[in-house]
């Protein structure tokens, strides 16, 4: 008998096609179904999916001097920092909130660039 290596072995050596036709030959001697699309979207595909990021950063990276008043206001109602913190964290920019969902941290950029931060997500 085939050693598992020796198995994965022969089945990177085989084409698309015959891949799927030893799927369906499984398929039906097990009674089981496989899932399609994994198999036809490839590991790149299945690489893609795992990497989506689903946390955000928000990062203020600089503020408009003319703007500064407003731009402390919106920091200290984002992160809930003192008006010391938050005119300091605003003169030196800085990370404002971390592992935030997407949504959130759109809305957060849309406010603070609204009152003149310029603002990076990562």
């Amino acid at each position: 008998m085939a050693t598992k290596e020796e198995i994965l072995e022969s089945i990177a050596n085989m084409s698309v096609m015959e891949i799927s036709d030893l799927i369906k030959m499984m398929e039906e001697k097990f009674g089981v179904v496989a899932a399609a699309a994994a198999v036809a979207a490839g590991p790149a595909a299945a690489a893609e999916a795992v990497e989506e990021q689903t946390e955000f950063n928000v990062i203020l990276k600089s503020v408009d001097a003319a703007k500064k008043i407003a731009c402390i206001k919106e920091v200290r109602a984002i992160t809930g920092l003192g008006l010391k913190e938050a005119k300091e964290l605003c003169e030196a920019g800085g990370t404002l909130k971390e592992a935030v969902s997407k949504e959130e941290a759109a809305s957060m950029k849309e406010k603070l660039e609204a009152a003149g931060c310029v603002i990076e997500v990562k």
